[in-house]
Parts: structure tokens; sequence; C-alpha cells
């Protein structure tokens, strides 16, 4: 019986999860102070090359494999740019000429947008209440 694809990349993100725990925990050497600092650096804007060593290799193991699982569970994996080229949308309706004369003009606005408008004009206060 075949995995469905769910199940299959909770098992790649379960796995790589346990794998990075052990990466950082082998480069903090067994010092606790270390593995705080370095789970700690750890935040939304990291980057791949922020990371320990040990993490980084285990990261692109870890891509490596899901790759091929993937491969073996019998899912399609295709790099981005050899993705099948969609069909063109089809070329715009012409326009007919009684469409063209039922068009709204342009809203009136300043000829040069970044010129100012000029003065208000003085309008009474709203009433409050």
């Amino acid at each position: 019986m075949t995995k469905s694809a769910t199940d299959v990349m909770q098992d790649i993100v379960f796995s790589a999860i346990i794998d990075a725990i052990g990466a950082l925990k082998a480069a903090s050497k067994g010092v606790p102070n270390t593995l705080l600092r370095d789970l700690n650096a750890v935040h939304a804007n990291t980057t791949l090359a922020d990371l320990p060593p040990e993490l980084q290799a285990a990261i692109a193991t870890n891509v490596r494999s899901a790759f091929t699982r993937l491969l073996k569970e019998g899912y399609s994996v295709s790099p981005a740019g050899s993705a099948p080229p969609r069909s063109p949308s089809p070329p715009p309706r012409p326009v007919s000429r009684d469409a063209q004369r039922h068009r709204r003009p342009p809203a009136p606005g300043p000829s040069d947008p970044g010129k100012p408008r000029g003065p208000r004009p003085n309008r009474p206060p709203k009433p409050r209440g």
C-alpha cells in the first residue's frame, strides 16, 4: 500500500528535525551553553550560512534524501525550469465601436500629479451632533 503525500512529507520533516537536533548537539561538542547559544541564534531570518557547519551538512543531506524518498514513493520531482510551459492566454477580444462610444471619460484631476492643486474652496464646517 502506498503512503499518501502527507504521510511521506511528515516522515521526511520529522526525520530532518531529528537529524538537525543531532547536528546541533554535535556542533556544540557537549557544551550546554554552546547548544543554547546556537538554538537561540536560529530565527525567522536565519540563512543557511548563519548555521553551524554540522547543521548545514545535515540539512543538505536531508534535502537530497527527501527528493530520493519522494521519487521512490512514486511522486514526481522536477527542477523548477523543467515544468511544461502553460498554454498562452487567448488574445484580448477587440473592442467594438459601440463599446468605445459608451466608455466613461477619465475622472477629472490635475493634469500634472506632482503639481499642487491650488487652494481649497471655503466650506462651512459640518455640524457636529
